[in-house]
């Protein structure tokens, strides 16, 4: 399966913004989703996990209450919705993927990932 990650770009702290991460070459329906971020001169790190059936979600401390990952199974995409964003989460922004038969399944690893997007820029100014 191939990801394409978009929706990046400039936004003031206290804006919005919603990336999306579009697969094709496979339907998404039976794949655990992720979005991780990697900020300059740092290590990717996790944001939001969400499971195949879409009924389990999972977040890092950092984005929980400001962060909303979803999916829509028949656009074969996922989102994240980002509201409140504040100038630490100035980072290049990863979707990933990994095929599982668990419908509840979420992951927040790296290495639990099989299949990785190219990466959208996502840029918070003071």
């Amino acid at each position: 399966v191939q990801l394409q990650a978009s929706g990046g770009g400039l936004v003031q702290a206290g804006g919005f913004l919603r990336l999306s991460c579009a697969a094709s070459g496979r339907t998404l329906s039976r794949y655990a989703m992720g979005w991780f971020r990697q900020a300059p001169g740092k290590e990717r790190e996790f944001v939001a996990a969400i499971s195949w059936s879409g009924y389990n979600t999972h977040y890092a401390d950092s984005v929980k209450g400001r962060f909303t990952i979803s999916r829509d199974n028949a656009k074969n995409t996922v989102y994240l919705q980002m509201d409140s964003l504040k100038p630490e989460d100035t980072a290049v922004y990863y979707c990933a993927g990994k095929w599982t038969h668990l419908s509840a399944q979420v992951m927040d690893a790296i290495y639990e990932y099989d299949y990785w997007g190219q990466g959208t820029l996502v840029t918070v100014s003071s």
